[in-house]
């Protein structure tokens, strides 16, 4: 790896805070099977361990969608590569992001699923960055919200490298 990073979160951190929102999503649907969908490829990680440290019963699936590329900044127009296995119709839907950042990606997700019909649909995040949004996005629970810096690692990538990292950091 060429470039030298600054840890932001530490994995630590990641676990004690991953650990507390699966809690949190264990008592909004006591007794309910939540249906966790990752938006590929970033929250793979935080998706897997949040599942991991849930009691509740969970199913999961995953969508593909882009607004990056191989750039730093996103594009502003959202693309869809790749839609789900199974209907959400009647479920309880929790859509799991890595990083909100402008906004479009998870508008036009909820706009995209709410469509789908399901008995109920939330977002949640593990890093929410408000000072890029552009688009009017509400996330029903942030992992940390974070300052305005390009970062990898713990799934996030720069140019598909780094998502294998065990923490969150800065590129510096």
């Amino acid at each position: 790896m060429n470039n030298k990073f600054e840890v932001m979160i530490s994995q630590e951190e990641l676990e004690v805070r991953i650990k507390e929102m699966a809690a949190e999503l264990d008592k909004q649907y006591e007794g309910k099977t939540v249906h966790l969908i990752g938006i590929l490829k970033g929250s793979v990680m935080f998706l897997s361990e949040l599942a991991k440290n849930m009691k509740s019963e969970v199913t999961m699936d995953f969508i593909s969608v882009s607004s990056y590329g191989d750039g730093t900044s996103s594009s502003g127009i959202v693309r869809l590569n790749k839609d789900l296995d199974e209907s959400i119709e009647g479920r309880d839907v929790v859509i799991v992001e890595d990083i909100v950042d402008s906004g479009r990606t998870l508008s036009y997700v909820r706009r995209l699923f709410e469509d789908r019909k399901p008995k109920s649909l939330k977002i949640i995040t593990l890093l929410d960055k408000p000072d890029r949004r552009v688009v009017e996005c509400k996330v029903e629970m942030s992992g940390f919200v974070i300052p305005d810096k390009y970062i990898v690692g713990f799934g996030l990538d720069y140019a598909q490298k780094y998502r294998n990292l065990p923490y969150i950091a800065v590129i510096e």
